[in-house]
């Protein structure tokens, strides 16, 4: 009985903690701008409200974090591979290629 009740409270506490709301997922949306610069020749590249797996432009050089969350630069084109975080409010260089960035908390 007692292994039954824990089953069905461990069942219900699951069911719990991935049950999502849409209020929970535009929370979680980050709120700003990413800003990507690439040449002393091109316009700015700037997401605004950045949401999933976003490439890169070919020639990124600089990534600006204006958003309330951290974003994650990863070195591969759909944000597979490890990454680096860049907390809001600060920026990095980006190696020029195929990069993306992922501004999902």
């Amino acid at each position: 009985m007692r292994k039954l009740l824990a089953a069905g409270f461990a069942t219900a506490l699951a069911a719990i903690l991935l049950a999502g709301s849409p209020a929970s997922a535009d929370a979680a949306k980050a709120q700003g701008n990413v800003t990507v610069f690439s040449t002393e020749f091109t316009e700015l590249d700037v997401w605004e409200n950045p949401s999933g797996c976003q490439k890169l432009p070919i020639a990124a050089h600089v990534l600006v974090n204006q958003t309330d969350q951290p974003v994650e630069i990863y070195g591969d084109p759909l944000c597979l591979t490890p990454s680096l975080t860049v907390q809001p409010g600060f920026g990095s260089h980006v190696a020029p290629g195929s990069g993306s960035f992922s501004a999902d908390a």
